[in-house]
């Protein structure tokens, strides 16, 4: 099967003992991505020096694109790297997430033109985190029926049933369900809507909106279950204060079935305004 040519995605923020093992764990995808672009919303300098060192290591090339620290920007910095990004396919993960060595295969396995996909992700606590973050037990070694786990189903893979849920799933329209931790586009389908709108600021349903707009330009959603497998590390949780108004600019979208926004990629496309640190 030929694949389209595709770029990783992974957003992150002062966190680089989490973005390490995530890196590690694209490092040895069994399908490797053409790329992988680096979207920092302003991190620091230990943040900066992990990249460097893990670009050495890299068996693809990985570009850090960095914006400065403007509170929580999150729609804005994935609109820099998908502009920066080569690949005419492209997945999106967080920084905190470590993958199943088949994540990037599966999702370029299900990529059908037409459509965006939404994956699933399996939550780890606290204590399991932990015991990553120190290496005393490696993500190869991941207990897929510890209690430590939360949405255990969502780590089974199954070729066969994750096709099947593909191709008929009856609410693939609800746009209520994408994790924009786990997600993948085309390149030009971003394009048509403008990518993310960047009037959200603060934590949100900026993924959700993007969907909608998608929806409204006629590109289809789609989820991968049983596939794209990912294991999210804790966290805290994140500041809600930005959610009513995300919400409303979410229900302004839904009602005027608005397609694109003036403040998107095209931005960065045209003005070449995409900081690149390598």
């Amino acid at each position: 099967m030929n694949f389209p040519s595709c770029s990783l995605v992974v957003s992150t923020y002062n966190r680089p003992d989490a973005l390490e093992l995530c890196l590690e764990s694209i490092f040895k995808q069994t399908q490797l991505p053409g790329e992988i672009v680096i979207a920092d919303d302003g991190s620091g300098e230990p943040t900066r020096q992990l990249v460097s060192a893990m670009q050495k290591r890299s068996p693809v090339p990985m570009v850090h694109v960095w914006q400065p620290d403007d509170g929580y920007q999150l729609a804005r910095i994935r609109n820099r790297a998908f502009a920066a990004a080569r690949g005419e396919y492209l997945m999106q993960i967080d920084g905190d997430l470590v993958l199943d060595k088949h994540f990037v295969r599966d999702h370029l396995q299900m990529s059908r033109p037409g459509c965006f996909v939404s994956g699933t992700r399996t939550m780890m606590n606290e204590a399991l985190t932990g015991k990553l973050l120190t290496r005393e037990i490696s993500p190869d070694d991941i207990p897929q029926h510890s209690q430590d786990l939360v949405k255990k189903h969502n780590a089974v893979r199954s070729g066969p049933l994750r096709v099947l849920l593909y191709f008929f799933e009856r609410n693939s329209r609800n746009y209520r369900y994408v994790l924009g931790c786990n997600m993948a586009f085309w390149k030009n389908d971003l394009l048509k809507v403008n990518g993310y709108n960047e009037s959200f600021k603060g934590w949100g349903k900026e993924d959700n909106e993007l969907a909608v707009r998608l929806q409204n330009a006629g590109i289809k959603l789609r989820f991968i279950k049983f596939g794209a497998v990912v294991y999210h590390l804790h966290h805290k949780v994140a500041d809600l204060s930005a959610v009513p108004a995300n919400e409303e600019k979410l229900l302004q979208t839904i009602q005027q079935q608005v397609t694109f926004v003036p403040a998107g990629m095209s931005n960065y496309i045209t003005r070449s305004a995409v900081k690149e640190q390598s």
